[in-house]
């Protein structure tokens, strides 16, 4: 088959970030199909333009055996949240180019947020003749209502609700990443059951697995014998990394614990001046890390975190670092109700639950694990138990794959 994929975020080699579909195009390719990738030109986890990609409308790269179309998206991504908007509109034009200069296509998958890459999506399986997946990784636009980053009421928030709505009308298939949020697609009346179909998030075994604990990572970042709880990932309004600071400042009687940062985003700074304020010593940021590092970040640590803002619509989300941690036979501390909640404490039993922007509760898991090696062994050996058989990107990215020939043989 001729696979086209619209995904913005598309990880660039030694690119931080979540690698979903570059792994699943690796699976597809070695299975003898032909991927192509539409993407953007701006790093979501640094807002840093792609070397090569400056000032060019669109640039055709290769990711290994992957052809990947760069489509051009303004340095204003990483400045504002108006910048960002404007970024989005230069790039649902761009993409639509690259849609239209790239190859055929037997189907093609658009995945969003952000919604705009339907647009792209829709008009390549239109000119290809071909079937097409809107995948719903986040809810958009409601998860950007709700943490505040557009008005509830606006016009370009009725265009957006419009837009979800056409795409799941217009669409093949939905694939949605979590049940919370194939039920809510479905409650909302967007789509029927037999319409959605759930693909999670999933485990890079080939990357991701335990290691030692003492390693080059730890070293260099001068962890000691400290007991480090890690937070991987974006460092975004919606993360509300805010709690974990507060988290810290409740832990200032214990200095062997330390809350480790790794990662990027528009909050980070004001993060760490955050934390420089409250004198805290028993924090830390390292900065993004390309993918290939994060095994060892993860591994030198003994906890693994999970937060986001206490939020309605994030009751529906899996963090895909939880799946990192898991596969590092790490244990998790989930701040997250819903499906992230049900996953860790119920499915995998790899983790503890603390309420969201609950600093106090927060603190307490964080205080258990750290003062019990005999539970976060058994929650981490479950955890990497639950990825092997149920999680891996192989075995993930197979179900995709049968997904995506259903639809093409039927035309």
């Amino acid at each position: 088959m001729r696979i086209t994929l619209v995904h913005q975020y598309y990880l660039a080699p030694g690119e931080p970030g979540i690698s979903r579909f570059n792994e699943m195009a690796r699976v597809w390719s070695a299975a003898g199909h032909e991927v192509t990738v539409i993407a953007g030109t701006v790093s979501l986890s640094t807002g840093r333009t792609h070397p090569g990609t400056e000032r060019r409308l669109l640039v055709r790269t290769r990711d290994g055996p992957v052809t990947v179309w760069r489509a051009h998206v303004p340095s204003s991504y990483a400045k504002s949240y108006l910048g960002r908007r404007f970024a989005y509109t230069v790039f649902t034009l761009t993409s639509t180019l690259a849609a239209f200069r790239s190859g055929p296509a037997d189907v093609v998958i658009a995945t969003s947020p952000p919604l705009v890459v339907v647009v792209a999506g829709w008009l390549k399986a239109k000119v290809s003749l071909a079937p097409w997946v809107f995948e719903v990784r986040d809810l958009w636009p409601e998860s950007a209502v709700t943490t505040g980053v557009v008005s509830a009421g606006s016009p370009v928030t009725r265009f957006l609700y419009w837009m979800e709505r056409a795409s799941c009308r217009s669409a093949s298939r939905v694939v949605a990443l979590t049940p919370g949020i194939a039920d809510d697609i479905v409650r909302r009346g967007l789509a029927s059951p037999r319409k959605v179909m759930i693909i999670p998030n999933a485990a890079d075994l080939r990357l991701f697995s335990p290691g030692p604990r003492d390693n080059d990572f730890r070293r260099a970042y001068g962890w000691g014998d400290r007991i480090v709880a890690i937070y991987s990932g974006a460092h975004g309004r919606a993360n509300d990394l805010g709690q974990l600071l507060a988290a810290a400042e409740l832990m200032r009687d214990r200095p062997d614990i330390l809350i480790a940062f790794v990662g990027d985003g528009q909050q980070r700074r004001a993060l760490e001046a955050d934390a420089s304020q409250r004198g805290l010593s028993n924090v830390m940021f390292c900065g993004p890390q390309p993918k290939e590092k994060m095994v060892d970040a993860v591994n030198a640590a003994d906890i693994g975190l999970a937060v986001l803002q206490p939020n309605p619509t994030f009751r529906t989300v899996y963090p895909n670092k939880v799946f990192d941690y898991m596969a590092c036979a790490r244990p998790t501390m989930v701040a997250i109700e819903g499906v992230a909640r049900e996953l860790v404490c119920d499915r995998s039993r790899s983790g503890l639950f603390a309420e969201p922007g609950n600093p106090v509760s927060i603190a307490a898991a964080i205080r258990q694990l750290a003062d019990d090696a005999e539970l976060r062994g058994k929650l981490g050996r479950n955890g990497r138990e639950w990825v092997e058989a149920n999680a891996s990107r192989e075995m993930v990215a197979a179900d995709y794959l049968e997904v995506l020939r259903g639809m093409v043989e039927a035309g």
